[in-house]
């Protein structure tokens, strides 16, 4: 099954407001605050490739307090 992780700057103080939008999402399957580089890490999984694109394109990068992502796509 197609999947990605997704490596998220938030904006100070947004993280656990995002991490609790996160894990409502269809197609996030995993969510951890972490600490170093990135603030969140998302794991999504769908049927199809196009699906977990969708996802980090038109779901994930527009949530409010997002400042910058980085998209991971698991190789098969």
């Amino acid at each position: 099954m197609p999947k990605a992780f997704v490596l998220m700057n938030a904006e100070l103080g947004s993280e656990d407001a995002l991490v609790g939008e996160l894990k409502k999402m269809d197609g996030v399957k995993e969510v951890y605050q972490v600490y170093g580089v990135y603030d969140i890490v998302a794991m999504v999984e769908a049927d199809t490739m196009e699906k977990v694109k969708e996802a980090v394109t038109w779901k994930l990068r527009k949530l409010n307090g997002v400042k910058s992502t980085l998209t991971m796509i698991v190789m098969e």
